[in-house]
């Protein structure tokens, strides 16, 4: 199936009609090659293609001399680094070249933000422009498909998430098989090799307990206690894993209110297949228990996509109080509060009097019957 990128236009025009560093993040597998070779296809002038595994280039890439990186881009119009994170000092050294070379385009991938972003984040502060590529989103899904359409594949999306390459398989089994071989093989790679975290049985172990509290506030001091560890290091290998985009946190809101619950984060996955395959449960819906849990995590995802792919600004939180009146999701655009309940059939027709009261009646509930209104 051919789905165009929601971030394709943007980024091709930060690449052609700004001068700027194109940096392209996300996790492996999410098509980032794919992507860029689309908009170079698109391209005139000689293109210079580098793979950052390419042992061949990494001397030079990484010298901090521009003499030396002269002799590789010297007349190229446009210079393609995919994995830069594998070049040491990938930063300082794009700066250069960036300096020396204005007419130069670059594009530049990486799949783990927290070393690309380490490394070129203040070397090159003002020069880039920053993409953030996430598996498919159902806006884009929506390019070829009917709402009707989507609607029927709601629990296929649910169970195997959204991976480009869960596209070409037709059958549940082979969809297991490849999402089995992505976790294993590809998510934690970057985490291990560049975060000096040896056993890879702790990332794994603190995944699964994280998969079973999607929806749920989350303490760092319980999961800590459960797989021997500090809060410090848990807190730490979690920041990992966010950088790594393999989960990502919702912040509790709070104005400070006596009442409010602010200090815990829940935490979801960018993707339920991969949620699922972490605790190996790809049952049908009908036979579960955590189906309104998976449909809070896929429309908060999916909502986060949106505003990502399209640009769009605002914060993100969910809301607690003490007395256990809660709603699912909160957005804070442009200084005023949109309160979201997220429920997967029954709906809910208004905010508690709590949120009402202090922020207001921006309230909304999203179920099967609207979410394409919400997230595409």
């Amino acid at each position: 199936m051919n789905i165009k990128r929601i971030i394709q236009a943007a980024l091709s025009d930060s690449l052609t009609k700004k001068r700027k560093i194109v940096l392209v993040f996300g996790a492996r597998q999410t098509g980032k090659t794919t992507l860029c070779n689309s908009i170079l296809e698109g391209l005139s002038g000689r293109i210079l293609k580098i793979n950052g595994d390419e042992i061949k280039y990494l001397e030079l890439l990484s010298s901090r001399d521009f003499s030396k990186m002269k002799l590789l881009v010297d007349g190229v119009d446009v210079l393609f680094i995919d994995e830069a994170q594998r070049i040491p000092d990938i930063g300082i050294n794009l700066k250069i070249i960036y300096e020396n070379m204005p007419e130069l385009k670059m594009l530049i991938t990486g799949s783990s933000s927290f070393e690309l972003g380490n490394q070129v984040k203040e070397p090159l502060t003002g020069r880039t422009s920053t993409f953030k590529l996430m598996p498919f989103s159902l806006q884009e899904i929506r390019q070829n498909a009917s709402i009707f359409d989507i609607q029927q594949r709601l629990e296929e999306f649910m169970l195997f998430g959204f991976y480009p390459e869960i596209t070409h398989y037709t059958n549940a089994s082979e969809k297991e098989k490849y999402l089995t071989e992505l976790s294993s093989s590809y998510l934690y790679k970057d985490v291990l090799e560049l975060s000096n975290i040896r056993n890879s049985s702790k990332i794994s172990n603190l995944l699964k307990l994280l998969a079973f509290q999607i929806g749920k506030e989350v303490s760092l001091n319980e999961i800590g206690q459960s797989l021997g560890m500090s809060q410090e290091t848990v807190n730490s290998y979690i920041d990992l894993l966010e950088k790594s985009f393999i989960v990502f946190r919702l912040r509790g809101f709070s104005r400070n209110l006596r009442k409010e619950i602010g200090k815990r984060d829940k935490i979801y996955f960018w993707d339920l297949g991969v949620r699922n395959c972490i605790i190996q449960n790809f049952y049908p819906l009908t036979t579960r228990n955590d189906v309104g849990e998976m449909w809070e995590n896929l429309i908060i995802t999916e909502r986060i996509k949106y505003l990502s792919n399209n640009q769009l600004n605002a914060n993100t939180y969910f809301w607690r109080t003490y007395t256990g009146a809660e709603i699912d999701y909160v957005e804070e655009r442009n200084g005023e509060l949109f309160a979201y309940e997220i429920k997967y059939s029954k709906a809910r027709n208004k905010a508690p009097h709590t949120w009402i009261e202090n922020y207001g009646n921006n309230f909304k509930c999203i179920t099967k019957d609207n979410f394409w209104e919400f997230v595409m």
